[in-house]
């Protein structure tokens, strides 16, 4: 043996040990939860990725919960973390606005600092701002451009298509829309510029930090710096339109960077330019992957539900009967979307862990049932959480079930879909992912009578 190689086989084995010794003093003299930080930097990432991806992340939750309790120790990603399981661990989390969050260091590398990792009066006033440009009066403005924005993407990507794959379709229009909010006018250049990156950045989310070369982790650094890149450049551009504005007694905030800026030369809250960029990804993040994987798995189960399809259907033609052939669609149709939005709060039920599979809190979790919807004051509180709640409730839930709404009106009106793949599987990565992106076979549909197309 090359007596080079001997030394260099016993650090790498030394490192590893010195890492575990070093990491088990440094946090000996703190007051931690149950469990193990496993080993140093990676911990449970593997086991945890392989348990989503193979789809048996509940037993990996139930593993932990029945070893160590519903609080337990752990490491994620490059960071210490803590599993909290269940109602008391969601009230403790949503309801504590002092409560600090850091997020993992990939999450904190790809994404910055937005509101998730706020406390106290920097969350009260961000959350605020990001309430008011998501908020229902705000939102009532967007509904006609997400219309003007599903329409569009349906002519050119469904109608003539005897088959589709629903996913990449779905992230796709959903990037869309949640540009045109963010990016105002400038949207069309802006999306295009973002179409092959900011998929890499979330694909990176749940990776092990480490930058070696062609990694996932790698990849995604690199999109999310170009992103930034980007994204800082339109922000230092808005911030020069609007003095200029001010200047001459006038101002316009129709994007997200324009009404943040404002904001700030108003006093409302002290963010820098980096601060609302952070927020900008975070917003583009959560009405990207959220609403798209949502509307699939919408389509997945009504494929299943033939029942539940039918009342969908019901209450989408009967909107649809009355509106001319050129109407876009109005808040008042939207709010008429009940039994529709039912449907889309048990899609979001069934592909949660954890409590929402809990049966003493939910009976027959496993079926498909829209009706447990039907009286929410029923359900104990944070036992269904979907957009958290508190002073932690997601600032974007109404825009959220407006994209929903809008995209399943048009369509439930306008095709059947029957999937190609009936044994099709998924995995978890971050999101919920059907392994073959969900491929259907399309049929069109005769719209209701004064129905527009």
């Amino acid at each position: 043996m090359d007596s080079s190689i001997l030394p260099a086989l016993l650090i790498a084995l030394f490192i590893p040990i010195l890492l575990h010794l070093v990491t088990r003093f440094k946090y000996s003299s703190y007051n931690l939860p149950p469990g193990s930080l496993g080993f140093p930097f990676v911990g449970q990432s593997i086991s945890f990725l392989r348990a989503l991806r193979s789809n048996t992340d509940h037993q990996w939750y139930q593993g932990r919960i029945g070893k160590y309790g519903p609080v337990s120790k752990m490491w994620l990603f490059g960071s210490p973390a803590v599993l909290m399981a269940g109602p008391a661990a969601n009230r403790f989390i949503f309801s504590n606005k002092d409560l600090l969050f850091t997020g993992t260091r990939s999450m904190n590398l790809l994404s910055g600092r937005n509101i998730l990792m706020l406390s106290g009066e920097e969350l009260k006033q961000v959350r605020g701002a990001l309430q008011n440009f998501l908020s229902p009066e705000m939102v009532i403005r967007y509904v006609s451009k997400m219309d003007e924005e599903v329409r569009r993407h349906v002519k050119v990507n469904w109608v003539g298509h005897k088959t589709v794959k629903v996913l990449p379709l779905a992230k796709r229009l959903t990037l869309d829309i949640i540009c045109s909010v963010i990016f105002g006018q400038e949207a069309g250049s802006v999306r295009e510029a973002l179409a092959t990156d900011f998929p890499a950045m979330v694909r990176a989310a749940l990776s092990i930090p480490v930058k070696i070369p062609f990694t996932r982790f790698s990849r995604g650094l690199s999109a999310s710096q170009r992103i930034r890149k980007l994204l800082r450049g339109i922000a230092r551009e808005r911030e020069t339109l609007l003095q200029q504005q001010q200047a001459h007694g006038a101002s316009a905030a129709d994007d997200f960077f324009t009404y943040m800026l404002a904001l700030r030369a108003e006093g409302a809250h002290s963010l820098t330019v980096e601060d609302i960029v952070d927020n900008a990804i975070f917003l583009l993040i959560a009405g990207y992957e959220t609403t798209s994987v949502l509307i699939t798995f919408m389509l997945w189960h009504l494929d299943k539900e033939p029942e539940v399809l039918s009342k969908i259907t019901e209450e989408q033609d009967e909107i649809a009967r009355n509106k001319g052939p050129e109407d876009a669609l109005t808040w008042d149709d939207v709010s008429r979307m009940k039994y529709t939005w039912k449907v889309a709060m048990e899609t979001v039920f069934t592909a949660q862990s954890v409590t929402h599979l809990d049966a003493n809190i939910f009976p027959e979790p496993s079926n498909f049932d829209p009706a447990r919807f039907e009286n929410n004051s029923s359900i104990p509180p944070y036992c269904f959480v979907p957009f958290g709640g508190g002073p932690r409730m997601c600032p974007g839930n109404e825009f959220a079930r407006t994209e929903t709404l809008v995209t399943m009106h048009s369509l439930v009106t306008q095709f059947r879909w029957k999937l190609c793949c009936k044994e099709e599987s998924y995995k978890k990565d971050p999101s919920p992912t059907p392994l073959l992106g969900l491929p259907v076979e399309l049929e069109p549909r005769c719209l209701p009578e004064n129905a527009h197309a």
